[in-house]
């Protein structure tokens, strides 16, 4: 296999995992902010979020708390009104 295919090949899966991983924490904000879960529970989601990510970016947990950190931190903090 060429240098090149070898390149677009590893791109491709890096693309397909973003997709993954978005999905994920799409899905997972929506099922938080539209569901009944308890605070321990919306924490449960978010920490088994983070597993999957690690799973598909293994190493990258600081990573992700810095894209992903804020953003459920903000809608904790709004759905389970603890300004």
């Amino acid at each position: 296999m060429a240098h090149d295919e070898k390149k677009k090949k590893a791109i491709a899966e890096e693309n397909k995992k973003i997709k993954q991983l978005r999905f994920c924490v799409d899905l997972t904000y929506a099922m938080i902010a539209q569901g009944d879960y308890t605070l321990d529970d919306a924490y449960l989601l978010i920490e088994s979020l983070k597993k999957v990510a690690l799973t598909l970016f293994p190493g990258k947990g600081e990573t992700f708390d810095l894209i992903y950190g804020a953003r459920f931190k903000h809608l904790i903090m709004e759905k389970y009104q603890l300004h």
